[in-house]
């Protein structure tokens, strides 16, 4: 698979790549942050691994600042608009309740995983640094998709409205991402 991409003048794929994955973890924090505004109310079996994916995530945005730190990039210019965008389908999905918030997770994860597989695949033997930090970070990710997955009801409402909704707003937030 190949990453189609506009680079900016000086920027490398992997500049790119990092900015907007940055974009994306502030994304994931800000979905689960508005999650956890709902979920206390509408799914509070949830809160302790919606804990724990916020702090992964977290993790995750600060492991690429400092790259984009240390490769002296600013921020991708989508970051805003994916933490908005987040703490929209965050607190619609916690609203809903317990299954809206987990296919929110299974459908956003399954687009991420498969985005940065590619982009490993894209990266290997051009950016090894790059390449550590994305398979490092996709432990976690995998994580985030199968514990979600296995507590799925796959024959839900929410799952068969938000599976392909959210899997394709993603798409198109990265995709705006490695664009803009």
């Amino acid at each position: 698979m190949t990453i189609a991409v506009r680079l900016n003048v000086g920027e490398t794929l992997s500049d790119r790549v990092m900015k907007v994955d940055h974009a994306g973890e502030h994304g994931a924090i800000c979905i689960y942050t508005a999650q956890k505004w709902f979920a206390r109310w509408r799914a509070p079996t949830l809160l302790e691994d919606l804990d724990h994916f916020l702090a992964h995530e977290r993790g995750h945005r600060d492991l690429f600042g400092r790259e984009l730190a240390r490769r002296g990039r600013r921020r991708c210019r989508s970051y805003l608009f994916c933490g908005l965008g987040g703490l929209v389908l965050g607190a619609i999905t916690g609203l809903a309740g317990r299954n809206a918030i987990i296919a929110t997770t299974v459908a956003v994860e399954r687009v991420v995983l498969k985005h940065m597989y590619a982009q490993i695949e894209a990266l290997v033997g051009k950016d090894e640094a790059a390449v550590a930090l994305l398979r490092h970070i996709i432990v976690e990710e995998q994580e985030h998709h199968d514990v979600s997955a296995a507590s799925l009801e796959m024959s839900g409402f929410w799952q068969k409205i938000i599976d392909p909704t959210v899997a394709l707003s993603t798409r198109v937030v990265i995709w705006l991402g490695m664009h803009l």
